[in-house]
């Protein structure tokens, strides 16, 4: 069954990989961006099924015009993809407090304001997929990111809450979690012209330089990785969370191989805070929560497979 989709940040890059992915796949899309004119060629193409609007996702009001826009031209909503956002590549001591609020505005508050907006139409409709465009950025940190990764990591705490809330009325939400992309992000992410202190030089100084350099080699196909979430649009049992990247992979297994091994060297010393006797439901919890990631990882196969 063809879906209906509304897509945040749709003007370049992976946002509008979306909508031509989907579009290609025979899906209707409302495609928003700042400036929606940058997708007039595509309505040349698909005039019937694409249709656009401006939007800035740090508006509640101008978001709950978006979803009702989509429902007024398709008649539903089956698919809200929150793909805009931005990263801005500084030391957290060197950046201002209004830019630090602007990346938590757009990047955390604009899926927030999307997604409230799209709940009760699809709690109505017992029916609908929420994917927010996070990052491997959303489970590890790294130097000169902090903005960027605090809405992230946000996001995917977002994210899993909701899903528990929504998944029992036929609403799936997924947290989709990139690495590098071929796209003009980390351009952008670098381009302020401020200083780095040097006392930062070794740390945000060297990723600055890395990302700089790594810009347009990235290993991630916008294209490949738009056919993927059409694909997740379309499952019936998607994951959580999906790692798209060969590159986002890696440093999560990195990531988590660090975690575990830091908790279990502090493990007596966690353990030890307990009321005595340790209380037996934490077992309980964490096999539930086991039996739970089991599930997801067979979604996830299955998805893959498929």
């Amino acid at each position: 069954m063809a879906k209906i989709w509304l897509v945040t940040g749709s003007s370049r890059g992976l946002g509008r990989s979306m909508v031509e992915a989907a579009l290609r796949a025979g899906d209707s899309v409302l495609a928003t961006a700042r400036q929606p004119q940058t997708l007039d060629d595509l309505i040349a193409r698909y005039p019937e099924r694409l249709h656009t609007a401006a939007l800035d996702v740090t508006d509640a009001a101008a978001a709950q015009e978006a979803v009702r826009l989509a429902v007024e031209v398709f008649g539903r909503l089956d698919v809200l993809v929150n793909n805009a956002g931005y990263g801005q590549l500084l030391p957290f001591e060197q950046m201002t407090a209004a830019d630090f609020r602007a990346q938590i505005d757009t990047n955390f508050y604009g899926v927030v304001n999307l997604t409230r907006a799209a709940l009760p139409v699809m709690r109505q409709q017992r029916s609908g997929h929420i994917i927010q465009i996070s990052s491997i950025g959303g489970r590890i940190g790294t130097a000169g990111l902090t903005a960027y990764q605090a809405a992230k990591w946000a996001v995917n705490g977002l994210t899993e809450a909701l899903d528990k809330e929504v998944r029992p009325l036929g609403i799936k939400v997924v947290t989709v979690e990139p690495g590098g992309i071929r796209t003009d992000w980390a351009l952008q992410a670098v381009k302020d012209g401020a200083a780095i202190l040097p006392d930062y030089a070794e740390t945000v100084g060297a990723f600055h330089g890395m990302l700089s350099g790594f810009a347009g080699n990235e290993a991630g196909d916008p294209c490949r990785m738009a056919q993927v979430i059409v694909k997740l649009a379309h499952h019936d049992n998607p994951p959580v969370h999906l790692l798209l990247g060969s590159d986002a992979v890696l440093m999560a297994e990195q990531a988590d191989i660090f975690r575990q091994a830091q908790d279990e060297a502090w493990r007596d010393i966690s353990v030890a805070t307990d009321h005595m006797p340790s209380l037996p439901d934490a077992a309980r919890l964490a096999e539930a929560d086991a039996v739970l990631r089991q599930e997801q990882f067979a979604a996830l196969s299955s998805l893959a497979r498929g």
